[in-house]
């Protein structure tokens, strides 16, 4: 059990599925508060301390703090949140006004993370966004700030940033463009904590091909190939993303969403299993140069804005 809570500690509960229906392969829209409790519950059972939760995911920051409170683990509790992207981030008393009005909402003293929504925000760093989100941490307020990134190059450009220590990125047996740009090196050398996302690429990677929407057809060609390739092995197209993940991210966070208790407990069953080195070795071979339209949400017709982050 000690090794298990050990790996399970680097696991982040995303909640974006716990304030409104998230996800490609969401059946069953947004969880009630006691299902969403049972959830908490079971991941904090299983040493899971970090939460990833947004402004802009709907109910997601008011129902975690409600959990939190009833569980009892506020205080003990690690809170990521997000401004929303479409506050004025040069407006100091709207930020201000924002980060107090999520805080309420968690019933936290301060977070453990603040981060910027869109890469793009950035463009906006030493227009007084840099100056506004220190004066959170020289308050108290926020512990570190972070920025959620969709491309390699935005990464590598919020890593030479000194007042930075946190970046979220999207990575999965699909999309390992961060691998190839060097990030994970770049980010140990300056000693910034990277947190994994999209590990099931918004649950696009656990779907059947007959599932897929019809505006999703275009990715039918590499899913039958995920579908044979895990036929072939013997192991599920869960396992392959989740022990892909954690093999090749070892000293990185993961953040990983849950509509399901159910889903909670399979997740940290398969998590603490792994997969074995052939196939991760295989996997880069076999899922390479995959289309930016597949590994990029932001381009999926059907999603709403709030999805694409």
């Amino acid at each position: 059990m000690a090794s298990a809570v050990s790996q399970n500690s680097r696991l982040v509960l995303g909640t974006a599925q716990h304030g409104m229906h998230y996800g490609i392969a969401n059946k069953t829209g947004q969880p009630d508060f006691h299902a969403v409790e049972s959830m908490v519950a079971e991941a904090w059972k299983y040493g899971i301390r970090e939460f990833d939760t947004a402004q802009a995911y709907g109910e997601s920051e008011s129902v975690l703090g409600r959990v939190l409170s009833s569980l009892g683990i506020t205080r003990q509790a690690r809170v990521i949140s997000k401004l929303h992207p479409g506050l004025d981030h040069q407006d100091p008393n709207e930020l201000g006004s924002a980060l107090e009005q999520t805080l309420a909402r968690l019933g936290q003293d301060r977070l453990y993370g603040l981060m910027l929504h869109r890469e793009n925000l950035m463009d906006l760093w030493d227009a007084g966004i840099s100056e506004t989100l220190q004066t959170f941490v020289d308050s108290g307020l926020v512990e570190h700030i972070g920025v959620s990134v969709y491309t390699p190059q935005a990464a590598v450009r919020t890593l030479q940033r000194s007042d930075i220590d946190l970046i979220q990125m999207p990575s999965n047996i699909f999309d390992r463009r961060f691998e190839k740009a060097g990030v994970l090196r770049e980010a140990q050398r300056c000693g910034k904590q990277i947190y994994v996302r999209s590990v099931f690429l918004q649950g696009l990677l656990l779907m059947s091909v007959d599932d897929l929407p019809e505006s999703m057809r275009f990715a039918i060609p590499v899913m039958e190939r995920l579908a044979d390739f895990s036929r072939e092995t013997g192991f599920s197209q869960k396992q392959l993303a989740l022990g892909y993940v954690r093999s090749v991210y070892p000293a990185q966070k993961v953040v990983l969403g849950c509509e399901t208790l159910q889903q909670v407990t399979e997740n940290l069953e398969l998590w603490s299993t792994g997969l074995p080195e052939k196939i991760i070795a295989m996997l880069p071979i076999e899922f390479e140069n995959i289309d930016e339209k597949i590994l990029n949400p932001s381009l999926w017709t059907y999603a709403s804005d709030s999805m694409k982050g």
